[in-house]
């Protein structure tokens, strides 16, 4: 049996007023967590479906300063987007 796939394609992300190095610890962070989240067996378990969708409300996520907080922003948007798309 094959293992279950996930396939993520993220058109943009659009940080407007960010300074260029945060943004760029927030799309690591985003991209990292994604990883995880989405591998993780507990994670995998919940999607048993095709989905797709075309967008996903994630709320308000602070962002403070420096690269440590951008990547956690980074983490705490790719969390939430795995909340969404199990929701």
């Amino acid at each position: 049996m094959s293992r279950p796939r996930a396939t993520i394609h993220i058109d943009r992300v659009v940080l407007r007023g960010v300074d260029p190095q945060q943004a760029k610890a927030i799309v690591e962070g985003l991209r990292t967590e994604l990883a995880a989240t989405f591998s993780s067996a507990a994670y995998r378990g919940t999607l048993r479906t095709n989905r797709t969708l075309a967008a996903i409300r994630l709320g308000t996520v602070p962002l403070g300063a420096g690269r440590v907080a951008a990547k956690r922003f980074g983490a705490a948007v790719a969390r939430a987007a795995g909340k969404g798309m199990k929701a």
